[in-house]
């Protein structure tokens, strides 16, 4: 049994702006500090959970690059706390879980196929896992409103957040 945590492996979420407002906006990288992932070699099961309050902002992003110099700890503070109280309700839903319902060689990789609860609600979801040098790498889509998340907005929607964001998770080979 392999087991990951942040100390060997990472998670991030990255999130977009949208809305009229958007220049004011900020595209966001994200990482889940607290969070165990185990994997069974025999049966190639995987099991995961993450710390919803865990959820914090590394920085933004400019381009499709890493800007992590581009919010004031003020910034930081309340961002933390719309992903806290209004994206996660991370006090209600504490964890978000991910058990695979089948894993499968697919090309240089595995289709992982699986079951995650977030915010309440169980979807199935799938994504294809590569390796990438000494590491195994995913990146999927997930489309908030189908966990009942309503992105977050303010200004009358004026100044919003696109609803579908992006989680990467990598892992030691």
């Amino acid at each position: 049994m392999a087991r990951y945590d942040a100390s060997t492996a990472d998670v991030h979420v990255l999130s977009f702006k949208d809305g009229v407002l958007a220049k004011l906006a900020h595209d966001l990288k994200m990482k889940v500090e607290r969070f165990q992932i185990s994997v069974d070699d025999a049966t190639k099961r995987i099991e995961a959970t993450f710390e919803a309050k865990s959820v914090k902002v590394v920085g933004r992003r400019k381009d499709g690059q890493d800007d992590p110099t581009g919010l004031n700890a003020i910034e930081v503070a309340a961002i933390h706390s719309n992903i806290e109280k209004d994206v996660l309700d991370s006090k209600k839903y504490p964890e978000i879980k991910f058990v695979s319902t089948s894993v499968t060689e697919e090309g240089e990789g595995y289709r992982i196929v699986g079951d995650l609860t977030l915010h309440g609600k169980t979807k199935s979801i799938s994504a294809l896992v590569k390796r990438s040098g000494s590491r195994y790498v995913t990146e999927l889509r997930l489309h908030q409103p189908d966990f009942g998340i309503k992105p977050y907005s303010a200004m009358m929607g004026a100044l919003k957040v696109q609803p579908d964001v992006i989680i990467s998770v990598s892992v030691p080979a």
